[in-house]
């Protein structure tokens, strides 16, 4: 029986999660659950899975769910420090880090330096302190299994191999809804356009993310600390179909591929039951519903975001993070029709250009940088000519 705390349990990745665990209530057990404000929810799932504790990070919200649960045995604690301490309970064994963003850093950061095993969802914790996470799990003996499709499609070619023996390895994107869009058709899009992902249910931040494509250059920075490599070993390809998840190649020349349908209970579990594989009733792969798997290159020209993360992922040091911060800016921008779908890109820009390079930040760097940038890109947005009218 493996004890869960589930961070971010009422979004898309922990919704999806707890449907994995009520399927498998004979293997796991939920310990902790938390949310920021989806109040209504967190406290249907407390409960129904009658954790340990709940953590809500909105102290506005406390008292409504503190009320709502005083008649069970569920504990309600507040705050970012309560979730730091709680993720490192002896009675937690796997923290789910489902939180969005930036916001997810410092309770991933707390199990891994108490030596836990991380499913990890939130990509932002590795693309803004990747070197520091990573070296700190080496020393605590922490393991962190990836559960974005891409990384765990990569970790799972990887099981049985040298890590010598990687050539490269190749994130595929499905190119989102505006694939093979040009600048002239961009301009006019809202986010109600951008939400519409051909294959894959997710929120709305990510979705926004493969849209403009800075999802995939945000697991290319990922990937880069999550498995070791170097940045010349990373590459992205197009496949609208979404049915390979990415590729290792190695250095004879061969390729490993993972293959699966879209959905993200697949690398949910699998990170959860690792080493284990367990039987489902999920949709099977059919060959007849995929007569053809095509690949394109990326347009990083039209799709700058792509580009400004593989620069970012190469000059290293607080760039991805100011990357980051300024990229949580605008999408939330856009999601409020303050920027258009281009402009996210040149306020991304001119932020990474105004604040300074640090080559080897720390971690209070980081939160520094990230306040920084983000608001500098704030005051961009406030002066964009969809913000002022």
């Amino acid at each position: 029986m493996k004890r869960l705390a589930i961070l971010g349990s009422t979004g898309s990745i922990g919704t999806q999660a707890l449907e994995v665990v009520s399927s498998h209530p004979d293997l796991f057990q939920v310990e902790v659950l938390s949310a920021h404000g989806n109040t209504d929810l967190l406290i249907a799932q407390a409960l129904k899975y009658k954790p340990n504790a709940v953590v809500v990070t909105n102290e506005d919200k406390y008292e409504i769910v503190k009320k709502a649960l005083e008649s069970s045995h569920t504990k309600v604690f507040v705050g970012q420090a309560a979730l730091m301490d709680v993720v490192r309970w002896d009675t937690v064994d796997v923290v789910v880090g489902a939180i969005v963003g930036f916001a997810g850093l410092h309770s991933i950061y707390a199990a891994v330096d108490a030596g836990k095993r991380v499913a990890l969802a939130n990509k932002e914790t590795l693309v803004v302190a990747g070197d520091l996470v990573m070296k700190r799990a080496m020393e605590t003996g922490a393991s962190i299994i990836p559960v974005d499709s891409e990384h765990s499609a990569i970790f799972q070619c990887l099981v049985g191999e040298y890590h010598e023996s990687i050539e490269k390895i190749i994130l595929t994107a499905s190119g989102g809804p505006f694939r093979g869009k040009k600048p002239n058709f961009l301009v006019n899009v809202k986010a109600s356009h951008a939400l519409q992902h051909p294959n894959w249910t997710m929120g709305a931040k990510i979705t926004i993310d493969s849209a403009t494509l800075m999802n995939k250059g945000l697991e290319m920075i990922e990937a880069k600390w999550l498995f070791g490599l170097q940045n010349e070993q990373i590459d992205v390809i197009v496949h609208p179909q979404s049915a390979i998840h990415s590729f290792v190649q190695f250095i004879d020349g061969s390729l490993k591929a993972q293959a699966g349908v879209p959905d993200m209970k697949l690398p949910i579990q699998y990170a959860l039951a690792y080493p284990q594989r367990l039987t489902n009733s999920f949709k099977r792969f059919e060959f007849k519903d995929f007569a053809t798997l095509s690949f394109e290159e990326p347009d990083y020209k039209t799709f700058r975001n792509l580009a400004l993360a593989k620069d970012a992922m190469y000059k290293g040091g607080n760039t991805p993070c100011v990357l980051n911060a300024a990229n949580e800016i605008t999408v939330q921008a856009f999601l409020q029709n303050r920027v258009d779908f281009l402009e996210m890109s040149d306020i991304i820009e001119k932020t990474i250009s105004k604040v300074s390079y640090i080559a080897s930040p720390s971690f209070e760097d980081y939160e520094e940088c990230d306040a920084e940038a983000r608001k500098y890109a704030e005051e961009l947005v406030k002066k964009s000519p969809l913000a002022t009218h």
